[in-house]
């Protein structure tokens, strides 16, 4: 076994039913690849001898873990097992049999290796030498990878492949479902809507016949199409964080996301620390300046940010999480300006977040605060978005006020947008603003806009700025004094 102080760098799961003709061969091979791994053989409750054959081998071969399934649920099922199970750094999926080869591993993991991928393809018609397959076969292969591609905009030639590869932290981030063969597309279109990093490297294959062993039929390629519409069309929001959809919908508002932009932009400096900074929307708005740190909390976020901004010069993706302590990678920054959109009303507690803001900025910085308005709003609109509070304009003050802050500016922000909010959370008791709606209101923002008081008594959302004290200036007489001490 593999000593857990160390984690290996590969983990192999293999998810096994029926395949005594061919598991044992198949874990020599694994076995014997120079690459520091662990193996995580899943039985999926075998009844031909498999699971005493990987077990015999699991007692001499320290590499093997050896799982049982308690009832026989599909390939799918015992991958979702193997895949939470794995602790080595980077996780491939290997079939029992001898269709691929192992030997391939280290230019699979390669791509991941060097960072340039999160996640591998192993596609088996770019690659050679390997068997004829079934004519049909290759036909039902190309048209499901079609369909797939179509629905999650990738090129692959190969969306069936078995050699899938991911960074652990990617592939055990996502909430898969599939018990069967439905796993590869639901994979597929799952690590495309995160926006992951893909690479496709040529295998090569040795299919074989059904006499052989061969189990996908023609009913489980109805079903991968079903489940490539499924997960191809929809979200699945139980796979994302709690506001995965709500920031969805809103990075879709391009004019009210400027609008809230244009009243930011005027406090904003050249070192930034964005906290919250989700998918990137406001991010972008940021880029340009001399540094920008965007963060968040949710490993799903901070992949897409990294994958979005990797290239881009002046700006770094840091894990913030303002109800932890603060890390000391963001000591050293000196930020002039600390940006939080919708996110100080999801701390549980919002002064000691607020705190830890202070202690980021360097002397003489801003902090930048936009948050919901109004506590009388509060209803399950609130609730469903994770909204631990809705802000007043004198209790925010106050709160800026007690971490350190002295207030330089307030404004309530989107005025109308109040009946909505109170219409549908208050009124409906909705926990979701209808897409429809969110769609006409940002058609109508250069309306509201218009119609908006240059200060309005009321709003949707509330924006203030905090400045932190500048450093005190030293007193010139203790400062000879001390001069005249270290002489001395």
């Amino acid at each position: 076994m593999t000593d857990p102080a160390k984690p290996p760098l590969l983990s192999v799961v293999i998810p096994c039913y029926n395949e005594r003709a061919t598991v044992a061969e198949l874990l020599r091979r694994v076995r014997e690849v120079p690459i520091d791994k662990e193996i995580i053989v899943i039985d999926d409750c075998s009844t031909d001898g498999s699971r005493d054959l990987v077990a015999r081998l699991a007692t001499e071969w320290h590499e093997i873990r050896h799982l049982f399934q308690a009832v026989n649920q599909g390939k799918g099922a015992a991958i979702r097992r193997g895949i939470a199970e794995a602790i080595g750094d980077i996780v491939i999926i290997q079939d029992a049999d001898l269709e691929y080869d192992p030997e391939e591993y280290p230019k699979l993991i390669q791509p991941i290796v060097s960072g340039d991928a999160d996640v591998v393809f192993g596609s088996r018609f770019e690659g050679y030498p390997r068997r004829v397959m079934l004519y049909w076969h290759r036909m039902g292969n190309t048209f499901l990878t079609f369909l797939s591609n179509v629905l999650t905009n990738l090129d692959l030639t190969d969306m069936e492949t078995c050699y899938k590869v991911f960074r652990r932290e990617v592939i055990q981030s996502i909430r898969l479902k599939s018990n069967r063969f439905g796993i590869e597309p639901e994979i597929t279109a799952k690590v495309a809507r995160r926006g992951y990093r893909i690479y496709e490297v040529p295998i090569s294959y040795y299919g074989r016949d059904y006499w052989e062993g061969k189990k996908i039929s023609w009913k489980d390629g109805f079903s991968a199409i079903w489940t490539i519409l499924k997960y191809g069309l929809f979200d699945d929001a139980e796979s994302e964080p709690q506001n995965y959809r709500t920031l969805r919908r809103l990075d879709s508002l391009k004019r009210y996301n400027r609008w809230i932009w244009e009243r930011l932009q005027p406090f904003i400096g050249q070192r930034v620390l964005e906290i919250g900074s989700g998918s990137g929307t406001m991010t972008r708005f940021l880029y340009g300046r001399e540094l920008i740190v965007a963060s968040d909390k949710e490993r799903p976020y901070l992949d897409r940010l990294r994958n979005a901004f990797r290239r881009r010069p002046g700006i770094a993706v840091e894990r913030v999480d303002l109800d932890d302590v603060v890390t000391d990678s963001l000591s050293g920054y000196a930020f002039d300006t600390v940006l939080a959109i919708n996110v100080l009303e999801h701390t549980a507690d919002d002064a000691a977040a607020l705190r830890r803001v202070h202690e980021l900025l360097a002397p003489g910085g801003r902090v930048v605060i936009y948050v919901p308005a109004g506590s009388d709003l509060f209803g399950p609109l609130d609730s469903a978005v994770g909204h631990q509070r809705r802000y007043d304009r004198e209790q925010l003050v106050n709160k800026l006020t007690t971490a350190g802050f002295r207030v330089e500016h307030t404004r309530y922000h989107n005025q109308i947008g109040r009946l909505g909010w109170w219409l549908n959370s208050r009124i409906l008791h909705r926990r979701e603003l209808p897409y429809a709606q969110s769609r006409l209101f940002d058609s109508l923002v250069p309306l509201f806009r218009a119609l908006e008081p240059e200060d309005p008594v009321s709003g949707l959302s509330l924006l203030a700025v905090g400045r932190k004290a500048e450093a005190a200036a030293p007193n010139p007489e203790v400062a000879a004094e001390a001069d005249a001490v270290a002489i001395a």
